[in-house]
C-alpha cells in the first residue's frame, strides 16, 4: 500500500480547519462492506485509502441511536484493547431507480412500507479480536420494546412481532433496541443499505465469485438462472443471488441466509485479498460507493471513529471471523414463522459477551442449502501454558442447533430448479 497522498492528489478538505489525510482506509470499512454488500444481505467495509471529503460524505443523513449523545468524541489512536463493540447492519427492501427497473411490480406493490429484511449483528470482541456476524431470520418473532420515532411519537411495545417489521415501525434505533434486548449486547454503531446500494457495492468490487452445486439455481421469482459451477455475479445477478429463496436448499428463509453467508464469506476474502488491497483504484471506487449508499448512525459518521475501528480489526484471523444463523424453532402459533431457540441462543450470547472465539459443532447449514467444500483447518489441542507465558485461548463450542461458517471455509450453494 502506498503512503499518504501528496499535494497534487489530495482532495480539498473543509475550509475551516486542517484535517489529517488518512494513511489507509480502515479495516473496519472493509468489514462494513462485507456485511453491507450482503444485505439482502451482511456486511460490513469500506476500503483502504481515501480523502477526507469522502469520509465526511459517509455522515450525510446519519441517524441517532439510543445513547449516542453520551458517547465522548473519539481521539486519535486505536480502539481500546479492553473494549469490544457491535455494529448493526440493516438491509431494507426500499426500491431505488435501479431496483425499480429490475423489480417493478414488486416495488409498486409494497408502496411506502419499508421492511428490514436483512439484520446482521457484527460483534467484535476485546483484544485478542474475533468477529462474529449473527444473521436474524426475517420472519423471527421477537419482543419489541417501546421506541421513539423520528418525529417524536411513541411506538408502543409489542409482545411479539416479526423482526423485519421493526424498521417500518420506528426506524433503525428501534431495530437496535430490539436486538439489544434480545441479546443483552449493547449496539454502539449501525448502518442501513437498500437494494440499489447492494447492486452498487457489488459492482464496485468487480463482482463476487459464487459456487453453485446440485441442480443449479433457477428461481423465476428472483430472476436468476445459474447452472452448477462457479459464477462471478454482479449487478442484478448479485441481487438475485442474495434474494433467491426458492432456488436454494429447502426454499425457506433459513436456506436463503446460508446462501447469503456463502456470498459474504467469499466477498470478505476478495476485499481482504492482496489483489484488492494493493489496487488504489478499486479501493477508492469501493469507498466512494459505500459512502454514497449507506445511512450510518451518528456514532459511525466520524473519520476518527472509523480509523479506530479499523486499527482494532486489522489482525483478525479468518478462522476467527465467523457467520452464524440465530438459532430458532418453529413458531407454535404459525408453523411458517420462527421464534428464538432460547437455550441455544444463550450459549451464543454468553460466548460473545465473554469475548471468546467460537467454533461450530453442527453442520455448516442444517437445511441443506450449502455444502462444505474446504473445511476449516483442524485445530490442535492447546498445550498447557508454561509458567510466565500467555495462556492459550479458550474457544467456545456452540451447540449443533447453530449453523454457519468461518471465512476460512469454502461452501457451495445447493441449488434447486424452481418453476
Amino acid at each position: 500500500m502506498s503512503g499518504p497522498l501528496d499535494d497534487s492528489t489530495r482532495s480539498t478538505v473543509a475550509r475551516h480547519a486542517e484535517l489529517p489525510t488518512p494513511r489507509a482506509l480502515s479495516t473496519f470499512l472493509r468489514l462494513a462492506a462485507v456485511a453491507v454488500a450482503v444485505l439482502v444481505v451482511s456486511a460490513t467495509a469500506v476500503a483502504t485509502f481515501i480523502a477526507v471529503d469522502v469520509l465526511n460524505r459517509v455522515g450525510d443523513g446519519a441517524v441517532a441511536l439510543e445513547g449516542d449523545a453520551d458517547v465522548a468524541p473519539p481521539s486519535l489512536g486505536a480502539y481500546p484493547d479492553d473494549k469490544g463493540f457491535s455494529i448493526l447492519v440493516v438491509g431494507t427492501d426500499e426500491c431505488g431507480e435501479v431496483s425499480t427497473q429490475l423489480l417493478g411490480d414488486r416495488c409498486e406493490k409494497d408502496g411506502d412500507s419499508n421492511r428490514n429484511d436483512v439484520n446482521l449483528l457484527v460483534h467484535v470482541s476485546a483484544a485478542p479480536r474475533n468477529v462474529t456476524v449473527v444473521s436474524f431470520p426475517r420472519d423471527l418473532g421477537v419482543e419489541v420494546p417501546e421506541c421513539t420515532r423520528e418525529d417524536g411519537t411513541t411506538a408502543p411495545a409489542l409482545e411479539k412481532a416479526e423482526i423485519n417489521s421493526v424498521f417500518d415501525r420506528a426506524g433503525i434505533p428501534c431495530v437496535a433496541q430490539t436486538v439489544t434486548e434480545l441479546s443483552g449486547i449493547p449496539i454502539e454503531f449501525a448502518a442501513k443499505i437498500s437494494f440499489d446500494g447492494v447492486i452498487a457495492i457489488t459492482d464496485a468490487i468487480g463482482g463476487v465469485e459464487v459456487c453453485v452445486a446440485g441442480e443449479g439455481i433457477r428461481d423465476p421469482l428472483a430472476a436468476i438462472d445459474l447452472p452448477p459451477g462457479t459464477h462471478t455475479v454482479s449487478g442484478a445477478n448479485a441481487l438475485a443471488f442474495l434474494r433467491t429463496r426458492h432456488g436454494v436448499g429447502d426454499e425457506s428463509d433459513l436456506g436463503r441466509i446460508s446462501n447469503q453467508q456463502q456470498y459474504m464469506s467469499r466477498l470478505a476474502k476478495k476485499i481482504l485479498s492482496a489483489e484488492t488491497l494493493t489496487d488504489p483504484t478499486t479501493l477508492l471506487r469501493l469507498m466512494n460507493t459505500v459512502a454514497d449508499n449507506i445511512v450510518p448512525s451518528e456514532s459511525l459518521n466520524n473519520a476518527l471513529t472509523l480509523t479506530q475501528l479499523g486499527l482494532a480489526l486489522k489482525d483478525v484471523r479468518f478462522s476467527d471471523f465467523v457467520f452464524v444463523q440465530y438459532p430458532n424453532v418453529a413458531d407454535p402459533d404459525d408453523r411458517d414463522k420462527v421464534v428464538p431457540d432460547e437455550d441455544a441462543a444463550a450459549a451464543l450470547w454468553e460466548a460473545l459477551i465473554a469475548g471468546r472465539p467460537i467454533s461450530l459443532s453442527g453442520d455448516v447449514a442444517t437445511n441443506g442449502s450449502v455444502e462444505l467444500v474446504t473445511p476449516a483447518p483442524v485445530e490442535q489441542p492447546a498445550e498447557t501454558a508454561a509458567p510466565g507465558t500467555v495462556a492459550p485461548e479458550t474457544r467456545a463450542t456452540l451447540p449443533p442447533e447453530i449453523s454457519g461458517q468461518s471465512v476460512d471455509q469454502d461452501t457451495c450453494s445447493v441449488g434447486n430448479r424452481s418453476d
